[in-house]
């Protein structure tokens, strides 16, 4: 969806709310895909910070389906997005400025809200997922859940510094 700020970007003092619902229903990156199950609008608070510039800040709480780090059962992970950014408008051409901002989520004078929520989702997805605190995980052998019971497997893991005196006792075995 795209915002019309040239109100915003050309009056100088100029600020208004907007309410905008987001589009998104699956979030894809390099780690995955994820659904969103549920989202609230996009709360923007829109004001002009000087000569062709806006400050943006927003809010939006979004629910993603996200597989837990250690057992893959589907987790539900709320992301609250809380952020400020400024953009320029197209006729801003000093080279700092330009390096500084958001040139991806403004097309022109129109503020494309889709790629700025993907920008921030991307930004605040969580480094570990975990379906509960203590989860234990899959056993590495047979693949079972280990918080449903233990499998009986055999989860024994040899020193591999005593390897060479393993393979020493294995040789002269006698049959």
């Amino acid at each position: 969806m795209l915002l019309n700020l040239t109100d915003v970007l050309t009056s100088e003092g100029k600020s208004r709310i907007e309410e905008v619902e987001i589009e998104l229903t699956d979030f894809e990156s390099k780690m995955g895909s994820c659904s969103i199950s549920e989202k609230t609008p996009l709360h923007l608070e829109l004001e002009n910070a000087g000569q062709g510039s806006a400050r943006i800040k927003g809010h939006a709480v979004i629910t993603q389906q996200m597989n837990c780090d250690r057992c893959l059962k589907e987790v539900p992970v709320q992301i609250i997005l809380d952020f400020e950014r400024e953009v320029f408008s197209p006729e801003m051409t000093d080279e700092e400025i330009l390096d500084e901002s958001d040139s991806g989520v403004m097309e022109g004078y129109q503020l494309n809200v889709e790629v700025l929520v993907y920008n921030e989702l991307l930004m605040n997805q969580p480094e570990k997922v975990l379906c509960k605190a203590d989860c234990k995980g899959i056993c590495k052998k047979c693949g079972k859940d280990l918080n449903e019971g233990d499998c009986g497997c055999d989860t024994f893991v040899p020193d591999p510094r005593m390897a060479v005196l393993k393979d020493i006792f294995n040789a002269n075995k006698e049959v």
